[in-house]
């Protein structure tokens, strides 16, 4: 039987079974009610983790815990937060209607319409987050702001947040919206440790809060944000910015009109007479200084340190901050105003070593006025000297402290400067000890405006390129000044062989439980080279020696430094008068600038004095600040080139001798190494100079060219050819020749008669010069009379004498004429 084949069984494919419609809608439902159900029980649960926190904290306020500041010793010196300080409750019926408009339009423009959160608010802050890769935008209602400084420290915790939120959704559910901004603006912080919105307009303005009027209430609208960048009082500027700001956003949303808008931006904030700054601490205008800079280390706001229980440890220096403080009390080192406005001043002290700020006050009355003066430009005037014209020389390498600067231009172009010595040749020492105007500009007209702004922008100070392009700049004459923090940073380069000071009040910060910040100073970069700072160095030192315009600045240890003053600037006001006094020095371990003035100068308050208080000031600051500090010296750098040039030439007489019509110049001899005379001679009609003689080797001349009627000048230098240096002028004498009638005579020779009996033979003819006895004699080559030529044009009638162009001077051994007694000259006016 044969066997059936195999079949292979292939197996039934199953049907997809497919997921009916209903289904589909039955498992969407579900969902929905569950993320329903979920939503609502965390609704629910924010709402009353909400309700507890409000129920328990009903009758308190919950403060963040001080944070604290400390000295260099790590004394306590200061706490930034007292929770009852500077407050009053204001009513909802006494704050204006604008003042909420302004609140609304800048912090929360959807408040009317959220429960507490603004969920369309917080996913436009994300985006913009995520677009910008950080956090650029908050998302938090004014309710929760409210939340956060009335129940909640300032942890950045997704705890505090949620805890914020919930907080936010219960408010909201127990009080209204006008209650809730009510006590919104009795609670936000507004600079100064003031606190409200009705303490604000007292400190502020000296008002009710019912009377602000839209500018103010813009202004305070503006601080919430950061009440210490805008606040009217330390930072005017900023403030209004910010104010426009907020008054655009108001009428963006209909609040005000456009003009409105435009009147409100336009007034400028003037701190009211009687505001009294409200403060128990010490050192204010230090801690003030450590607050805006912790908030920048630490990207903090201002209310966010302070109530942050913080440990914030400075490099204040006590002893010298008593002393400055000590010295700013005495009225007695301030002129006396006409007035009750007084006169003002600021000062800081800073270890260029580590970049340490010691100490520093901000004004007399800084606890009255809020104004930190050590921040605030001013026009520093002949301190900016070293920093704009005579660095910027020697860091070329073409000039030295020894060069004499040639000095002989009174005006450039349109602008002439003036100082009481004119446009004479001074040593670059010199004129730096005396401050002339006149060197500076032509120093700075020398090396360049370029090289001058360049060389102070590596300094830290920042002129404007275009307002300030001009030779004024030498006298300190800048569009928008420096400040004394600039002024004391850029000579800490100076005292610090010319490297970067990075200066700073805080060394570390620390939080409940770790240290949270340290400062580290940056990689130290030599802005210009140790022989410039040196060279500048050595030359400021003459400023506080005798004859030295700073030296009421002494201190009785090594110290170098420069005065300052500028012009009143009085619009129709012609008599003298000074805006700004300075004074900038350092010894080798700090450096210190003291400023002082009027805020501002007017008619009746401008200083009568110049830069002597300030040098004075400083003086008195200094000792006592100084006194535990051990005492060191400049450093020199290592191959400094150090030729010094000659002395100034001393005993310098200048006599006019009448019976021979010839001025007799003589002075004493240089008695240290080889050199050559000149001679400078000016009639009193000429504006400069001229060389009168150069090459003498003999210590005198006599001046055969003097006019009758007329008045000469003279002075003398020595010229050490071998090293091309030259001294400084010596002094100089006026002489007045008088008026005369000449009626020259031709003088006879009595016939030569041997001593011997036997006759005499003549020379032959050019040997000796002999006059010839007629009307017009003609000289040979001898000593007969010359005709006397004007000033400029002389000469001799044998060997002429070289211009100053030519480099040559003239041989003494050749052109040695009559001043037996002193081998002295009988010249022209050549050279």
């Amino acid at each position: 039987m044969a066997e059936r084949p195999n079949r292979k069984t292939v197996p039934k494919q199953k049907k997809k079974k497919r997921i009916s419609g209903r289904k589909w809608f039955y498992g969407l439902f579900f969902t929905a009610v569950i993320a329903i159900v979920c939503g609502i029980i965390g609704y629910l649960l924010i709402i009353l983790n909400g309700e507890r926190l409000l129920t328990e904290n009903a009758n308190k306020l919950v403060f963040g815990e001080s944070s604290i500041i400390y000295d260099a010793n790590n004394i306590e010196i200061a706490r930034l937060s007292d929770p009852n300080e500077n407050r009053e409750i204001a009513d909802f019926s006494e704050i204006p209607k604008q003042m909420f408009d302004a609140i609304i339009a800048t912090e929360d423009q959807r408040f009317r319409e959220h429960s507490g959160i603004d969920f369309f608010a917080i996913g436009r802050a994300v985006v913009k987050d995520v677009i910008a890769r950080s956090a650029v935008e908050g998302g938090s209602t004014i309710t929760q702001q409210l939340a956060k400084n009335v129940f909640l420290t300032a942890d950045k915790t997704f705890f505090r947040k949620a805890t914020e939120a919930s907080i936010a959704v219960a408010l909201e559910q127990q009080y209204t919206k006008d209650e809730i901004l009510t006590m919104y603006l009795n609670r936000i912080f507004f600079g100064k440790r003031v606190h409200g919105i009705k303490e604000a307009a007292k400190f502020y303005f000296d008002t009710d809060v019912d009377k602000l009027e839209l500018w103010q209430v813009a202004t305070i609208a503006a601080m919430p944000k950061a009440p210490n960048r805008y606040n009217p009082i330390a930072h005017p500027e900023d403030s209004m910015s910010r104010r426009a700001v907020v008054l655009k956003l108001m009428f963006d949303q209909g609040y005000i009109t456009a003009e409105e808008m435009e009147q409100a931006k336009a007034v400028v904030y003037e701190i009211p007479e009687n505001h009294i700054e409200r403060t128990t601490d010490k050192y204010p205008a230090f801690v003030d200084y450590v607050v805006e800079e912790a908030t920048v280390a630490m990207n903090l706001s201002e209310e966010e340190l302070r109530i942050g229980g913080f440990k914030i440890y400075t490099t204040l220096n006590v002893e010298a901050q008593n002393a400055m403080d000590t010295q700013f009390n005495d009225d007695g080192n301030f002129e006396k105003s006409v007035d009750e406005r007084q006169v003002e001043g600021a000062m800081v002290i800073i270890n260029h070593r580590n970049g340490e700020i010691q100490a520093l006050t901000g004004g007399r009355d800084y606890v009255k006025k809020g104004l930190n003066r050590v921040d605030v430009k001013r026009q520093p005037g002949s301190a900016f000297k070293p920093i704009i014209a005579y660095g910027p020389a020697l860091e070329s390498g073409k000039y030295y402290p020894w060069t004499v600067l040639a000095n002989d231009k009174k005006c450039y172009g349109n602008y002439c400067p003036t100082d009481r010595w004119g446009a004479n040749p001074v040593s670059m020492t010199q004129a730096i000890k005396d401050s002339r105007n006149l060197a500076a500009v032509w120093m700075l007209n020398q090396v360049g405006l370029k090289s001058g702004f360049a060389f102070s922008s590596k300094l830290g100070i920042e002129l404007d390129a275009e307002n300030d392009r001009n030779l004024s700049a030498a006298l300190g004459g800048l569009t928008n000044g420096a400040t004394p923090m600039q002024m004391a940073t850029a000579y800490s380069v100076f005292a610090n062989e010319g490297k970067s000071v990075d200066t700073h009040s805080i060394r570390k910060i620390e939080g409940k439980t770790n240290t949270i910040y340290t400062y580290k100073a940056p990689a130290s970069k030599q802005l210009i080279s140790a022989e410039t700072a040196y060279y500048l160095t050595e030359m400021m030192q003459t400023v506080v020696e005798k004859g030295g315009t700073g030296v009421k600045a002494a201190i009785g240890r090594s110290l170098a430094g420069k005065t300052g003053t500028t012009q009143h600037g009085i619009k129709g006001f012609r008599g003298d008068g000074v805006k700004d006094a300075w004074f900038v020095g350092y010894t080798p371990e700090w450096t210190a600038s003291v400023w002082m003035g009027y805020d501002k100068v007017d008619i009746d308050h401008y200083l009568k004095t110049g830069s002597i208080q300030a040098a004075t000031m400083f003086s008195k600051v200094m000792k006592p600040a100084m006194k535990n500090i051990a005492k060191s010296s400049f450093k020199k750098p290592q191959g400094i080139k150090e030729d010094k040039p000659p002395a100034a030439i001393t005993n310098f007489n200048a006599v006019f001798i009448p019976e021979e019509m010839r001025v007799q110049l003589s002075w004493d001899p240089y008695q240290d190494g080889k050199v050559t005379y000149e001679v400078y001679r000016k009639e009193a009609s000429e504006s400069e100079f001229i060389r009168f003689v150069d090459s003498l080797t003999s210590t005198g001349v006599d001046d055969m060219s003097a006019f009758p009627g007329m008045t000469y000048e003279y002075y003398v230098v020595a010229y050490d050819a071998e090293n091309d240096l030259e001294s400084a002028p010596s002094s100089k004498i006026k002489v007045a020749i008088p008026e005369t009638e000449m009626i020259p005579e031709i003088p006879m020779e009595p016939d030569p008669v041997d001593p011997d009996g036997g006759e005499i033979t003549l020379p032959p003819d050019g040997e000796e010069d002999l006059p010839t006895p007629t009307p017009t004699p003609t000289p040979t080559d001898g000593n007969l009379p010359v005709e006397t030529l004007d000033p400029g044009e002389g000469g001799e009638t044998g060997e002429p004498t070289p211009t100053p162009d030519q480099g040559a001077g003239t041989n003494n051994s050749t052109n040695a004429f009559g001043n037996s007694e002193t081998g002295g000259n009988s010249q022209g006016t050549g050279g």
